[in-house]
């Protein structure tokens, strides 16, 4: 990939939105799948996944590409059971893949953050909307999670698996792991939670008790696109799911922690470490307080501040690492969404994790994740999703004039 000549402030190659643009396009372009989606990558995630499409819609329509935004839209639905569940993965190229693992054809038994409704809610804002039948899917996968999925005593929805919140080795889950957190240790229990999922009648995932686990960040992501969605579809039981979810998360904020804390068994524990994903519930909370305190953190090169995007992972945490796997690295899907939460209380605070955030993007190769200091590229490299950098170079350019 062509690298920018201009260098910002930290070393980071600083990229012109034209380059940005150019690199963006043809990697999407290389991913595209004729069934219908952009894989992740080619050779590591060849397979449809929920949110990365999600994602991959915002990338398209950048790209002013609205026929490959749609189509790829309308494919996430493409497994949705009848009670309105979205599997986290689609198998539409070969749909008896996994079938042993999930019990499923078509599709894995298992959700992922809802970012579907961001995505019509976006798509409908620059004139392009969905067809209906597209927005009716959205709104019955949010209806499933908001009045199907079980619930813990605090009001928040419960996930299934570690992998429904997208946040797959977070330090928050290392309670579920005995002995302490290890890569192949964690894989098994892993494994494992996949065999003891509850589902309801028609087979669809509502609990498990072998992780009865209610993560603020997912809560915080399925309120978001609740009232993304409510908003351009005028639909009063999406708006009111998504406020009593975003209430329920004002009482998981800890004032000692500085973060919102999970709530079930781990709420002592690991459920208080202080992640990005953790801070999600910027999106749906308006208190000016508990926002200072948050963008402080994101500013603060001691905390989640870094040159190349804000870490994954507090930096004064024990589990820190900013190399590993869900340990300390920038995910530019959670940068994506902690400029979105910033920008309704500081425009400033956004534009500043946008620049750095494209600098690490360029710098890692539109890689999947990066190390937050250098820059270098980890994971899968390219990775579509890292095309939200595109949106995030456009806005950094508007912040400037």
């Amino acid at each position: 990939m062509q690298r920018g000549a201009v260098v910002d402030g930290n070393g980071l190659p600083d990229p012109s939105y034209g380059d940005l643009r150019a690199a963006v396009g043809r990697m999407l372009g290389e991913h595209w799948v004729s069934e219908g989606y952009a894989a992740p990558n080619s050779r590591v995630y060849p397979w449809q996944w929920l949110w990365d499409s999600s994602f991959h819609v915002l990338v398209w329509q950048a790209l002013d590409e609205a026929t490959f935004a749609q189509r790829e839209l309308a494919a996430v639905f493409g497994p949705q059971a009848p009670s309105g569940f979205v599997p986290h993965m689609n198998y539409v190229r070969d749909p008896g893949f996994h079938e042993d693992l999930w019990g499923r054809r078509d599709g894995s038994a298992i959700t992922q953050p809802p970012m579907y409704g961001h995505a019509v809610a976006e798509l409908v804002r620059a004139g392009s909307p969905p067809p209906d039948q597209v927005v009716e899917a959205a709104v019955a996968g949010l209806r499933f999670l908001l009045e199907q999925r079980a619930r813990d005593r605090s009001g928040l929805l419960l996930v299934c698996h570690p992998w429904e919140t997208g946040c797959d080795d977070s330090p928050r889950w290392d309670d579920a792991c005995r002995g302490g957190y290890d890569r192949q240790r964690w894989a098994v229990v892993k494994d494992h939670l996949v065999s003891t999922i509850q589902t309801g009648p028609d087979g669809s995932p509502v609990a498990n008790p072998d992780f009865p686990v209610a993560p603020v960040g997912f809560n915080a992501l399925v309120a978001f696109n609740a009232r993304e969605l409510a908003d351009v579809v005028g639909d009063d039981r999406l708006a009111d799911g998504s406020a009593e979810l975003a209430g329920a998360l004002t009482g998981r904020w800890s004032d000692e922690a500085g973060t919102w804390v999970d709530a079930g068994p781990m709420a002592d524990g690991s459920g208080r470490v202080r992640t990005l994903d953790g801070l999600l519930g910027l999106l749906v909370d308006d208190d000016p307080d508990r926002a200072a305190v948050v963008m402080a953190q994101l500013m603060d090169p001691a905390a989640h501040g870094g040159p190349a995007g804000p870490t994954g992972v507090h930096r004064g945490e024990p589990s820190f690492r900013p190399d590993a796997y869900w340990r300390g690295p920038v995910w530019p899907q959670l940068a994506y969404l902690m400029v979105l939460a910033t920008d309704r209380h500081s425009p400033e605070v956004a534009a500043d994790l946008c620049r750095t955030t494209v600098a690490g993007a360029w710098a890692s190769g539109l890689a999947e994740y990066w190390n937050p200091d250098s820059g270098a590229g980890l994971g899968a490299v390219p990775q579509s999703w890292t095309g939200l950098a595109l949106l995030l170079a456009a806005r950094r350019d508007a912040a400037v004039t």
